[in-house]
């Protein structure tokens, strides 16, 4: 059973303002394992689960049709509202319900959001909708983050990590495939042509108030917001005040970087 962890506007709206689009090295992955596996085929790709569609831009570049599926539909307003290349559109629908033809698809994609599927039915609707010879991409970044900033870089680590910790009790249990990385998601991708990398590091750009923001985001903070609030609203500024008084500096716009691991599951449909 798919689970639903994004439904409200407001955290959509959080969602779409600090969610991190792919990195560099992400996307070089995906994109040469489609030069290798599927040359010249670039019709159409779907995001699934696309959220406020951070990955569905980038996949714009590269394809003549892009669309961002989420069963949200206040995730699918918001990423409506946000700048989009015009040969990306949205809509709402469950990732186990694809409303695409048999062997449509070139490439079906994921970020950050296949561990919320029923990845059975999921599986079944990747098999019905790829096209012979066409792609899949399943990609999550994990909990293996630290922040980099001259050279206090491991005192902002702990200070985020320890920040972490105060809500991870409420993690819901699907966050049990990030943690395995991807691996019962891996052996689920009904395509003997298949595999998995876990050791994609990306350094993405981002701000004192970015790393802030992007807790907010997260499934347990909001769960942990609404469980016991008084506390969900101060720990945030806390450790906002840490960050700052760490690095010596004054603004909250201070850039810093944010690194990241992720894993990717590749998969190809036999021609």
């Amino acid at each position: 059973m798919a689970a639903k962890m994004f439904e409200g506007t407001g955290h959509a709206a959080v969602y779409q303002k600090y969610r991190f689009a792919p990195g560099k090295e992400l996307k070089e992955t995906i994109l040469a394992y489609l030069q290798e596996k599927s040359p010249g085929r670039a019709e159409l790709a779907v995001d699934v689960g696309c959220g406020s569609g951070q990955g569905t831009d980038f996949l714009a570049e590269c394809f003549g049709k892009v669309v961002g599926t989420d069963i949200s539909q206040a995730q699918i307003q918001e990423a409506k509202a946000a700048p989009s290349p015009p040969n990306v559109s949205y809509l709402v629908c469950p990732a186990e319900e694809l409303p695409f033809e048999d062997a449509s698809v070139d490439l079906l994609a994921s970020f950050t959001a296949a561990h919320w599927f029923d990845i059975g039915r999921f599986m079944s609707e990747a098999q019905r909708v790829l096209r012979p010879g066409g792609c899949v991409a399943i990609s999550t970044y994990t909990i293996d983050m630290s922040l980099h900033y001259g050279d206090c870089s491991e005192k902002l680590t702990r200070i985020f990590r320890e920040t972490w910790d105060v809500f991870s009790k409420y993690a819901h249990n699907r966050i049990k495939h990030v943690l395995e990385d991807y691996k019962e998601i891996f052996e689920a991708l009904p395509f003997p042509d298949k595999k998995r990398i876990t050791n994609i590091y990306d350094k993405i750009p981002m701000t004192v108030a970015g790393v802030v923001g992007y807790i907010e985001s997260v499934s347990p903070y909001q769960v942990f917001l609404k469980n016991d609030p008084e506390a969900a609203k101060t720990l945030l500024p806390e450790m906002e005040k840490r960050l700052l008084e760490t690095m010596g500096v004054s603004s909250r716009d201070t850039p810093l970087e944010f690194w990241v691991r992720h894993v990717c599951v590749l998969g190809h449909k036999e021609a």
